[in-house]
């Protein structure tokens, strides 16, 4: 590290980059600055660039802070420098922007240095975007749900995927629910992806219908987790693992193990907390990516829901007609129509 006139110069694997303001307080909370938030990527570098390395990053910009004015910027900035890596992403409607790939670590801290406290993930890789390699879930807690309920849809979710004889890993989200994750094999795309998650969803419900719902209108949940499948329609991003999350106390959406879930504490875990925590136990995901699974058992109960006369479940408002897809209106509004 050394000085520059408005802050520090990195040199980050050879690639030199800017941070000015280090002294900026980033997290309030504690006081963490934007010096701080760079040292804790250093530290959780070889975790991080294992699950987000290669893909796409949505950056979630808050350039006062966490807490202050923010805004979803997918475009990169023209004043990029030309080392930058980027690559086209689209939205449902088809409009493009060049997005900033995880290339390296330098690519994460030059978008720290904007100002970026959130990066969501896309779930391919930016050289093969045809092919989703991971269904990611997440575990939403409907208002008036415990996390100690989040936490016992966790468990059931794995014990199915067991049965089904596929690895699954979980995360925290860095707010109230928990992500699971399951890195595929380079065969299926999104809405297959999609389709597997939507089977796992209904099977969850099938299970445990007190605990647990797929339920896409919200007035239909009640106090039950919401197993939000909808996470792995195309184009869809996913807020990342070892990312810290926009909140005054800097929370980080932590990878772990299944025997953690019981009794785990996200606000414990913090860019403050983590990298002791990973020096200590390790990366809970380590070999993930050496151990692709199949999708077909998903893709099997969802064609026997299809068999049964299921239809598609509903997609969100800023996606086509999907076919096969149920009427796109909440039932209260259906049946006063």
């Amino acid at each position: 590290m050394s000085p520059a006139k408005d802050g520090v110069v990195l040199d980050v694997d050879g690639t030199e980059v800017t941070v000015s303001s280090p002294d900026k307080v980033y997290f309030p909370e504690r006081g963490e600055t934007k010096l701080d938030l760079v040292r804790y990527y250093q530290a959780v570098a070889t975790p991080l660039l294992a699950t987000l390395g290669g893909r796409p990053l949505l950056m979630e910009r808050y350039p006062a802070g966490a807490g202050g004015k923010s805004w979803f910027q997918k475009r990169v900035p023209s004043s990029a420098p030309p080392w930058l890596r980027t690559t086209v992403v689209a939205t449902p409607n088809g409009t493009t922007s060049d997005a900033l790939v995880a290339a390296d670590l330098a690519h994460v801290l030059w978008a720290v240095n904007l100002g970026c406290l959130g990066f969501h993930v896309w779930p391919y890789h930016a050289d093969e975007p045809e092919v989703a390699d991971e269904l990611r879930v997440d575990l939403d807690p409907t208002p008036g749900v415990t996390f100690n309920q989040v936490r016992e849809a966790a468990l059931a979710s794995k014990e199915l995927l067991d049965e089904l004889g596929i690895e699954g890993f979980v995360k925290t989200t860095g707010s109230r629910g928990l992500h699971l994750y399951v890195r595929l094999e380079a065969r299926w795309d999104s809405y297959q992806v999609r389709a597997g998650a939507v089977a796992l969803a209904r099977e969850l419900h099938r299970r445990h219908p007190d605990l647990i719902t797929d339920a896409w209108w919200k007035e239909e949940r009640g106090k039950r987790v919401f197993v939000d499948f909808n996470q792995n329609a195309p184009h869809k991003t996913v807020f990342g693992a070892w990312c810290v999350r926009p909140r005054v106390g800097g929370p980080v959406s932590t990878p772990l193990t299944w025997d953690e879930v019981g009794d785990v504490e996200p606000d414990e875990l913090t860019l403050t907390t983590v990298p002791a925590r990973l020096a200590e136990r390790g990366d809970p995901w380590e070999g993930m990516a050496r151990r692709p699974q199949s999708l077909e058992p998903l893709l099997e109960l969802s064609r026997r829901d299809t068999e049964a006369g299921l239809l598609d479940a509903p997609w969100p408002p800023v996606y086509p007609k999907q076919p096969n897809e149920p009427p796109r209106v909440a039932p209260s509004r259906a049946k006063k129509e």
